[in-house]
């Protein structure tokens, strides 16, 4: 299957310092030379620590920002060659729903007005039939039309991030990138947005790069996963192989620190020792190895490619075969504990009952999406 959307060596470097000429003296490399691919209607996680790049990649396969080197194709097509009304054109196709709801909606315009602006920038819709676009858009996120009226303040976190994926949906598009939606909401709330997100992924066919650094989350939406460090891929799986056996020591560690709802559960955990190494000076070599357990000489003088097996399965580490097994690392929940198990049936059944007062504050929105029963622990 061809890709829907196609990046190769992304090189992004921000200016750091100037001297007192105004001349750049030393660069960021919050990117450096990143590939990867998605295809129509999967899931792509990027995760990795805060800082690692993750967010500025998504930016520039948008355009938002530009790249200082490589290459980004979308449905074949050469984006960083295409002039301003080809660009305006590719909007419609790819998306972005930001992180935090209460910025990134426009205080002063309606939900209406919000929801139609796009399509009046597209000419998508006649004027005579924007508000019932509107309504329509508000139903699919499951909320009443009569939203339209009131101003995003007036929304829960939860409400608001309903509204920003509904904008993200006004123009149909192909592709959303996903940059942390969740993060900033409460833990009660995550696992409706995931799931309507899910749901609208198989309804619409869309696809989706979601950025994050809770691996919890990433685990039950994601087809494929990507890891990254300090601006490097260094590892690429499907989702149920690179949880079941990570081959990059990083992958490793940052899989073990995963809670478990199970006190008594066994586990090993990979605890990184040592400062994270700063993108203005990144070490030489594998830019992992200062806090690796498993360095040799060659990491500290030599890069890794990123290099697959025969399943597709890519890493970039000079010792992946010599590494002990992943069970001995990743935590081995064995399902939740028997006092757990105990209250989550409790509550499913003052739930069916009506009788709970327990709620949350999106509780309210209409149509609101049920969690799945495998959703996450905690979210």
């Amino acid at each position: 299957m061809t890709a829907l959307l196609e990046a190769k060596n992304l090189v992004k470097h921000f200016v750091g310092t100037r001297s007192m000429f105004g001349r750049p003296t030393a660069f960021v490399r919050a990117v450096d030379g990143v590939s990867f691919n998605v295809k129509a209607g999967e899931t792509l996680a990027l995760v990795g620590e805060s800082g690692c790049g993750k967010s500025t990649v998504s930016r520039l396969v948008l355009r938002l920002i530009e790249p200082d080197q490589g290459e980004i194709s979308f449905e074949g097509r050469d984006l960083l060659a295409m002039g301003a009304n080809e660009l305006r054109a590719f909007r419609r196709d790819a998306q972005i729903i930001f992180q935090d709801p209460y910025a990134s909606l426009n205080p002063r315009m309606t939900v209406g007005q919000i929801l139609a602006e796009p399509l009046v920038l597209h000419d998508l819709v006649p004027a005579e039939q924007r508000q019932k676009r509107v309504e329509e858009l508000l139903r699919l996120v499951g909320l009443e039309p009569r939203a339209a009226r009131r101003y995003a303040h007036e929304f829960s976190g939860g409400q608001r991030q309903r509204i920003a994926i509904a904008r993200a949906l006004a123009v149909e598009p192909k592709l959303i990138i996903c940059d942390e939606p969740v993060s900033a909401l409460d833990v009660s709330i995550r696992s409706q947005i995931l799931n309507l997100l899910r749901d609208l992924q198989q309804r619409l066919g869309l696809a989706y790069i979601f950025v994050s650094h809770d691996l919890a989350v990433v685990k039950h939406i994601a087809d494929r996963v990507a890891v990254m460090n300090l601006g490097h891929i260094v590892e690429t799986a499907d989702a149920e192989a690179l949880f079941a056996s990570p081959r990059h020591p990083y992958s490793r560690a940052l899989l073990s620190a995963i809670p478990v709802p199970k006190p008594q559960a066994k586990r090993s955990r990979l605890v990184l020792e040592g400062e994270i190494p700063s993108a203005l000076n990144p070490p030489s070599g594998c830019r992992f190895h200062t806090r690796c357990p498993y360095v040799i000489d060659r990491c500290r003088s030599e890069l890794p490619q990123l290099l697959s097996d025969s399943s597709g399965h890519l890493t970039a580490c000079h010792r992946s075969g010599e590494l002990p097994p992943a069970d001995a690392i990743l935590p081995s929940d064995g399902g939740l504990s028997p006092t757990l198990a105990r209250l989550i049936a409790a509550f499913n059944r003052m739930e069916e009952a009506g009788t709970s007062g327990v709620g949350t504050d999106d509780a309210t929105a209409p149509h609101a999406t049920a969690p799945h029963a495998n959703a996450p622990a905690g979210i």
